[in-house]
């Protein structure tokens, strides 16, 4: 009767409770009361899911960095609030529909700290997207010309948290400038970002170019975004200082 109800848990792909199950049957194994029995059956299959999903979300993002936020050096140098991280870790920016900017110089940690942040949502079950803007626009622009743009788009628009990392490092053309207005006009009050970047968002409206187009954007993501301005000297040159 067991090998049968292996059987049929494995069928219906109730995994962990398959693997929970079994353990049971060993010698050596605790013994329960048929109610903690069931409990300890059901809470399995509900981890097993959980983390089957986190794991697919987090693939899903496709994240530069693996990083989670008991990484973060909270190092007085780079400027880092450590309690407007950890009311971040609570992702409620994200139930909020509200905006992230974090800039800095190159190697302080900005794409480090928007992944965790991105790792976190994930593991409270929200859709994430990690993107190097200029690798999205190549990808849109290649998509408008095979005739999946419309898709590609609405998919963007979905996610709970998009990650756009690395803006500002070219000047946007006529193209990029609009299909940046159209994720943002999109996202807008509706769903939450993040965007990293070199440059102070003092000089994102050159970046953007197009005056009309650049106040459009800004208006939408600068003003009453929050902020993390990071300061100090690399994160990587004090990596290979310690080795």
């Amino acid at each position: 009767m067991n090998t049968q109800t292996l059987e049929q848990m494995k069928q219906l792909r109730f995994h962990g409770m398959h693997r929970a199950f079994n353990e049971t049957l060993q010698a050596n194994s605790i013994q329960y009361t048929n109610d903690e029995h069931t409990a300890y059956l059901l809470q399995s299959e509900w981890d097993d899911r959980y983390n089957r999903k986190i794991e697919r979300l987090t693939k899903a993002a496709k994240f530069r960095y693996k990083a989670i936020f008991e990484e973060i050096d909270y190092d007085n140098n780079r400027n880092i609030d450590k309690n407007q991280l950890q009311r971040f870790a609570s992702c409620d920016f994200i139930k909020k529909n509200e905006s992230i900017l974090i800039t800095g110089s190159t190697g302080v940690g900005k794409s480090f700290i928007a992944s965790a942040i991105g790792y976190q949502a994930c593991s409270l079950g929200y859709k994430v997207m990690y993107f190097n803007t200029q690798k999205l626009f190549t990808k849109l622009k290649t998509c408008k010309a095979d005739g999946t743009y419309t898709r590609e788009i609405n998919k963007i628009e979905k996610q709970d948290l998009l990650i756009l990392d690395d803006f500002g490092l070219k000047a946007l053309d006529s193209t990029n400038r609009h299909v940046l207005m159209e994720i943002i006009e999109d996202r807008h009050g509706k769903k939450a970002t993040i965007i990293a970047s070199q440059l102070p968002t003092e000089a994102w409206h050159q970046i953007i170019g197009e005056q009309t187009i650049a106040d459009a954007i800004l208006d939408r993501i600068v003003h009453s975004a929050h902020r993390i301005n990071l300061k100090g000297e690399s994160m990587r040159k004090k990596l290979i200082k310690k080795d």
